[in-house]
């Protein structure tokens, strides 16, 4: 068996980012094997979601032991998410073998991608929206750092059961079929159901649920998809440490940046699983780094924030004015 230390390395890089947001396993980690490593599409997810099963109780248990997991949520979550994700497999089994299989394999990942990061940039929406209706309205301080929900506590939350499953189920069969989903399609959706959820709630919730879900994937990988020792061994040796240093960070502090960062690396993979032109994607991602800026402040303006965030945080009034006498 040939060890492929690159893509150890880069399947480190892509863990960090999976522990620190909940986003971006499969989202970034398959595409990396298709684009850069040259491995089947089949292939890819099938070595993944394996890679994953191992991964993700890495960064759950953090999580578990810092107290930021729903036990509730994860629970129906899983009630549909573990038996789609086996029957997502099936699907793709179903198929059938050969290039064009590849091809729509390659193809519903793309679509995926683009799912994801779309619910990226609804999350980081919901986020702001949440500080703006939160502001104090006689000092105008903001309750959250830029790019988190305004929530400080975690809130206890009114469980919808039905939403929940069907939650899991939708993200169970696109886990299945493509790996994408176990972070970047449920952690959103999440959020839209129950948008009083903390960021790092969210994660330490959506990190739990995947565990089983991946791993009811990854075993119907074995079975009937095309695994790869070769492949899924280099990726946990980069992605075991990488998601525990990312987990370790995001029970502390969440960032916001990586997210946004994040939602253009999903767009210009999912550019990529289409067949786009290096040239013709290079303009796509220019147009979005020029328009996103200006759309974003609009919004912001919308909610009655401050068109820049640092402007938000230097009119941010200090917690306390020492009086003449007191030391600085």
């Amino acid at each position: 068996m040939d060890f492929d230390y690159t893509m150890a390395i880069g399947s480190f890089l892509v863990a960090i980012v999976v522990g620190l947001t909940g986003m971006g396993g499969g989202a970034l980690m398959t595409p990396m094997l298709v684009t850069f490593f040259g491995v089947p599409p089949l292939a890819a997810v099938s070595s993944d979601l394996v890679a994953a099963a191992v991964m993700k109780p890495v960064g759950s248990l953090v999580h578990l032991r810092r107290g930021t997991v729903d036990l509730r949520l994860v629970a129906w979550l899983c009630t549909g998410s573990v038996p789609a994700a086996f029957c997502g497999v099936l699907i793709a089994k179903a198929l059938g073998d050969g290039q064009d299989v590849q091809e729509v394999i390659q193809k519903a990942l793309g679509v995926a991608l683009l799912i994801a990061a779309g619910g990226l940039a609804v999350r980081g929406y919901l986020a702001m929206r949440d500080r703006a209706e939160r502001r104090t309205a006689a000092t105008g301080r903001r309750t959250a750092e830029p790019g988190e929900p305004a929530a400080t506590a975690l809130p206890a939350v009114q469980i919808r059961p039905l939403p929940t499953v069907v939650i899991g189920i939708i993200g169970g069969l696109v886990v299945g079929i493509t790996s994408v989903g176990s972070g970047s399609l449920i952690i959103v959706a999440l959020l839209a159901v129950y948008p009083l959820l903390k960021a790092n709630q969210l994660v330490g919730t959506d990190l739990v649920q995947a565990v089983p879900l991946v791993t009811s994937a990854a075993l119907g990988h074995l079975l009937f998809g095309d695994f790869q020792l070769s492949v899924t061994a280099a990726l946990l040796v980069g992605s075991i440490p990488g998601v525990y240093i990312g987990s370790r960070i995001s029970s502390r502090a969440p960032g916001g940046l990586i997210r946004r960062a994040l939602a253009f690396v999903l767009l210009a993979s999912a550019l990529k699983m289409f067949g786009v032109s290096t040239t013709a994607t290079v303009w796509v991602l220019i147009g979005v780094l020029l328009a996103a800026p200006v759309f974003w402040m609009f919004l912001r303006t919308r909610h009655g924030l401050p068109a820049l965030p640092w402007a938000e945080t230097a009119a941010t009034p200090a917690k306390a004015t020492p009086s003449p006498g007191d030391p600085h």
